[in-house]
């Protein structure tokens, strides 16, 4: 199975030396000196990886034939390929590849079903899944312990625990609404011909301020 682990960026210096954009969480495996890399477009490589080094929190690589900015620049844009066993696993626990989770149907703890998974997000704060919904929508989903609290790749399934919020925002302030307006009028009826108390309109502020919050802890590998 061949993964996209980084996009080759600008030049760096006159010796050949590029940034990359990194996409997967295994650099010194996949992006180690020496290794033989596919690229896209196909006709750029393979890339023989030379050198690796950090600059200022970005990761420079060189390239075994590139020995200049003009044959550095040359490479922009170009994405690298790694050829990795579909079997092979992550060597942390609860951690997977991008290429485990996509398609993945998820699901509340409850057994609602919310959608299916359709891509990975990676940002510099946490992962997200991108579901989407049976109806064409999409909603965003942190992965992190709290919320996804179970993958079950031989279920084919991702099992979470949704703060309020964040599957359905209008329904949950609506039921918020309703709780809180059930409270203000509870033992009281409003005579004949009274309009319902204002407390109700009260409710409803308080039920738009509820919600929940992500943790920022990121737990997975990706490609």
């Amino acid at each position: 199975m061949q993964l996209v682990v980084a996009r080759i960026g600008r030049a760096h210096g006159i010796k050949g030396d590029v940034t990359v954009e990194v996409r997967t969480d295994e650099p010194e495996l996949r992006l180690a000196p020496g290794a033989v890399l596919a690229t896209d477009p196909a006709s750029v490589g393979p890339l023989t990886i030379e050198t690796g080094r950090v600059h200022s929190g970005r990761l420079l690589l060189r390239f075994e034939g590139v020995r200049d900015r003009t044959g550095a620049e040359a490479l922009r844009n170009t994405l690298l390929i790694a050829d990795v066993d579909p079997e092979e696993l992550p060597e942390e626990e609860d951690e997977y590849y991008d290429h485990q989770l996509m398609d993945l149907d998820v699901v509340t703890v409850e057994g609602e079903e919310v959608g299916r998974i359709t891509e990975i997000s990676h940002l510099p704060s946490q992962d997200l899944f991108v579901v989407e919904r049976p109806d064409g929508s999409e909603v965003y989903v942190p992965f992190v312990q709290e919320i996804v609290v179970e993958i079950d790749l031989e279920e084919q399934r991702a099992v979470i625990d949704p703060p309020p919020g964040l599957i359905d925002e209008r329904a949950e302030i609506a039921s918020a609404r309703d709780a809180a307006a059930e409270e203000q009028t509870s033992g009281e009826e409003p005579a004949s011909g009274e309009e319902p108390a204002s407390g109700e309109e009260e409710a409803s502020g308080e039920g738009q301020a509820s919600g929940g919050r992500a943790d920022d802890e990121t737990k997975r590998d990706q490609d």
